[in-house]
């Protein structure tokens, strides 16, 4: 069956005929080559996200993407002593802003509008304040609104204060260039569904060694202790520590293989730049306004501002173009009506150039004026 739509979402998003083909088989969690592709995969990451550096590891955690940001927060941070700086502008800061507070981590919280980057002398005024601080988290691309966040100088100003820092990564990585050991990164998270193009059932952490070992008897769960997840891995060869998803990791190993014949991260990254350029455009053309000025934009979802004086729906919007084989995504911002169009996956500049083209006959057959 092909799939009835093309998913222009931040992920789930549109995966390749032969990752969805690679979940056919069934596999043992136990078994010696299922655990060989485990392992495999993370050898695949770290190579990926440290290029010639032997500092990091990878470890991989069932659930979606906020599971492995939550397990890193619940980790990582010392019980006695530990004070968490969260740099925020959308709701994916705010979620890791909220974990810690659950957690009862002491945290200190910088709030930037959603339309603005984040403003790295604030963040140092309050590393200068707050010298206890130990840690820092911070988004690289907050998908609420599609910015792109200067994780470079965020981790330098935290490495000057000595600050361990945490990166969610969820929606570029594999898509954008990042080099971890370059960028003094100790923990970087990501998930399956997204720039890698696998389907959504576990998410990673890529870890610098040392400050993992550190973690040990950190952990305030026991489902999403990192450093026991780490540990079974390493000893076990593979083995997960609770039931691993299995046929998602299989696929996921496929979409690395993919990955690497699309031409690597970098290839991937002109590819998607290509396809928010040319929505971009084609949208402007149409009187659709981006919320976010283009230095600011990442390549991987574009948020719109809804139509100014028009009877406009997202709802009827939505129904419209899901009739003629696109899904595309809710606004999310608090101040603003939007909505948002994912550049990543399985799309390619003439599946955008089908998107503008059944934009414009909705509006031609009445179904949304614009």
């Amino acid at each position: 069956m092909n799939n009835p739509y093309l998913l222009l979402t931040p992920g789930p998003l549109s995966t390749s005929k032969t990752v969805r083909e690679s979940m056919l088989k069934d596999w043992c969690t136990w078994d010696k080559d299922y655990n060989a592709i485990v392992q495999d995969i993370r050898m695949r990451l770290t190579a990926l996200a440290a290029p010639g550096s032997e500092e990091y590891t990878a470890v991989l955690m069932q659930g979606s993407g906020t599971f492995s940001v939550e397990s890193v927060i619940s980790s990582v941070i010392p019980k006695e002593n530990g004070k968490l700086l969260v740099a925020c502008n959308g709701a994916y800061g705010e979620r890791i802003a909220d974990m810690a507070v659950i957690l009862g981590i002491p945290t200190i919280i910088y709030r930037s509008d959603e339309q603005t980057v984040l403003d790295i002398e604030s963040i140092q005024e309050l590393l200068e304040t707050h010298k206890d601080l130990t840690h820092l988290a911070v988004v690289h691309c907050e998908t609420t609104t599609g910015m792109l966040n200067p994780i470079e100088d965020i981790s330098r100003l935290a490495k000057e204060h000595g600050l361990i820092t945490i990166v969610d990564a969820m929606s570029s990585f594999g898509g954008i260039p990042i080099d971890v050991s370059a960028l003094k990164i100790d923990y970087l998270i990501s998930s399956a569904n997204k720039c890698i193009q696998g389907v959504p059932g576990f998410g990673f952490i890529i870890a610098k060694k040392e400050e993992l070992a550190a973690c040990k008897g950190n952990a305030r769960s026991l489902s999403l202790d990192l450093y026991d997840q780490f540990e079974t891995m390493e000893k076990h060869n593979g083995k997960w520590r609770f039931t691993s998803p299995t046929h998602v990791v299989r696929a996921f190993f496929q979409a690395l293989v993919e990955l690497e014949e699309e031409g690597g991260v970098l290839a991937r990254y002109e590819r998607y730049k290509e396809n928010q350029h040319r929505l971009v455009e084609g949208m402007q053309s149409m009187g659709f306004a981006p919320l976010l000025n283009q230095e600011n934009q990442s390549p991987i979802i574009t948020a719109f501002l809804y139509p100014k004086g028009a009877s406009f729906t997202f709802e009827g919007f939505y129904e419209a173009l899901k009739q003629k084989g696109f899904v595309i995504y809710p606004g999310k911002i608090s101040k603003l009506d939007t909505f948002r169009i994912g550049n990543i996956g399985e799309v390619f500049p003439e599946d955008i150039d089908r998107l503008l083209t059944a934009i414009k006959e909705t509006s031609s057959e009445g179904a949304v004026k614009l």
